[in-house]
């Protein structure tokens, strides 16, 4: 009936008529036109299953997912799947990647994922930093290898130097490998250099905070021109670190941090004055200036204005540095140990070892109560949080060993805690017993197997071996 319909079309006082629109239904569609239908839906409704049964997606994002990813066998998304799996990656983190990106369900891994990972284990990165850095950010597969990733790797090692200074630098921000340097890095580089910016400071900026040097031209031109503004010398490290200082932070967020040192009775110009010596003073949240004021001023009875001079003392740890050290210095001086009108400040600066030197190994009849007192002011274990080994006579800190080492990729994939600490451990305690020279080269005994370790350095000294080996477990029974 509806095909001998006409609908009326008024044109003002015209009236017309239109022949109405064929209509179709279930029964007069075409033949492929309903086949075509019937495999859409047949494959939009697999590809909703899949993301949810095996990608671990909602229904609503795997709904969404499937308008730029669809496919009707599981053929090519397995691959994806196992080749993830078989480079280390655990379901959570693939789950994670396919849902930033669903089109990597259909690559080919061998042609456009393998290579990169290639790639990037060439420039030295452990398996755990690749799947690090594409769980984080999964767009670096789908952009060129050759045309993008490569180029920027290449640009910034010309920068910095190194492979190893560009590998720190994409681990703390992959996405400069992502960014067009041509527009989001050159002119900021160029802009520090023409300012009279040395390139080792440079550098040092894109190494440790390489966010920093691809923020918007026009936002990092201002962040320049109000450092230069505050009197900053260009020459002087602390240029840098002003405007990595001024870029986290936006105007408001500025003067909450000025009130806050204001409410301690400094100036302006004081609290611009600390600002210039160590940026670092407002790189740390308000609550943490209220409180370190408040232990400086009214716990140690200093003056405010202190942090005009020694303004390091506001980025410094309240729980892990200055209460502990304020502490053993009260103690010392409880003793007749140090002087009553010690200067604690300089204490505070030290860095560990030249504190433990300077405060501890002198006064070794006192060295047991004290770094117990130390210890609980610190109040969390023993190495994670203070990094110190303590064997019979001396005092070691790992950090001092992987310096002397340098950043050797051997070494790095050797455990932390149940290798490197406890040998060396072992090979200071035999050196304190004489039993070691003490030119002896230490990455030699981290690369020994166990038994051979065991065998060179612990069964030949059998009346220190009980003590040898209880040290040595000891280290080894520290928590990852």
């Amino acid at each position: 009936m509806l095909n001998f319909l006409y609908k009326p079309i008024h044109h003002g006082s015209y009236c017309t008529l239109r022949a109405p629109q064929k209509l179709y239904t279930a029964k007069t569609l075409p033949l492929f036109t309903l086949r075509y239908i019937s495999s859409t839906l047949n494959q939009h409704s697999f590809t909703v299953s899949y993301l949810i049964n095996t990608c671990g997606f909602s229904r609503e994002g795997a709904i969404s997912a499937s308008k730029s990813v669809n496919f009707e066998t599981p053929d090519k998304a397995d691959l994806v799947i196992s080749f993830f799996k078989h480079h280390g990656f655990s379901q959570t983190q693939i789950s994670s990647i396919i849902r930033r990106y669903p089109p990597l369900l259909l690559s080919n891994p061998q042609k456009t994922l393998l290579p990169k990972l290639e790639f990037f284990q060439s420039k030295g990165f452990t398996s755990s930093d690749i799947v690090m850095i594409l769980t984080r950010n999964p767009h670096l597969l789908k952009r060129s290898l050759k045309n993008q990733i490569i180029p920027s790797f290449d640009f910034f090692k010309n920068l910095l130097g190194t492979d190893e200074k560009t590998v720190i630098a994409v681990r703390r921000f992959s996405a400069i490998l992502v960014d067009k340097v041509d527009t989001h890095v050159v002119p900021n580089v160029n802009l520090l250099r023409e300012n009279g910016v040395h390139k080792s400071a440079i550098c040092t900026l894109i190494k440790n905070w390489p966010r920093v040097i691809t923020t918007n031209q026009v936002r990092f031109k201002e962040i320049v021109e109000d450092v230069k503004e505050m009197g900053i010398n260009p020459l002087r490290v602390s240029f840098v670190q002003a405007v990595l200082a001024i870029r986290g932070m936006n105007k408001s967020t500025w003067e909450r941090k000025v009130n806050a040192y204001k409410r301690w009775g400094l100036s302006e110009d004081e609290i611009l004055v600390a600002f210039a010596k160590n940026p670092c003073c407002f790189r740390v949240s308000e609550d943490k200036i209220m409180r370190v004021m408040d232990f400086l001023v009214n716990k140690m009875g200093l003056e405010a204005s202190l942090i005009v001079k020694r303004p390091t003392l506001i980025s410094l740890s309240l729980e892990k540095r200055l209460i502990p050290r304020a502490s053993a210095i009260q103690f010392l001086q409880s003793k007749g140990l140090v002087k009553k009108n010690f200067y604690l400040p300089t204490a505070f600066e030290y860095v560990e070892e030249l504190f433990l030197q300077r405060f501890v190994l002198p006064n070794k009849e006192e060295a047991s109560e004290l770094l117990q007192l130390y210890k609980e002011k610190m109040d969390f274990p023993e190495y994670p949080k203070l990094e110190l080994v303590q064997i019979p006579n001396c005092w070691y800190r790992p950090s001092a060993c992987f310096t002397e080492l340098g950043e050797v990729n051997h070494h790095k994939s050797l455990s932390l805690e149940k290798r490197l600490i406890p040998r060396a451990s072992a090979i200071q305690f035999l050196q304190s017993k004489g039993l070691v020279k003490k030119n002896f080269y230490l990455p030699t005994a981290f690369e020994y197997v166990e038994e051979l370790f065991l065998q060179r350095f612990v069964l030949p000294n059998k009346e220190e071996a009980s003590e040898l080996l209880q040290l040595y477990k000891e280290k080894m029974d520290f928590p990852e």
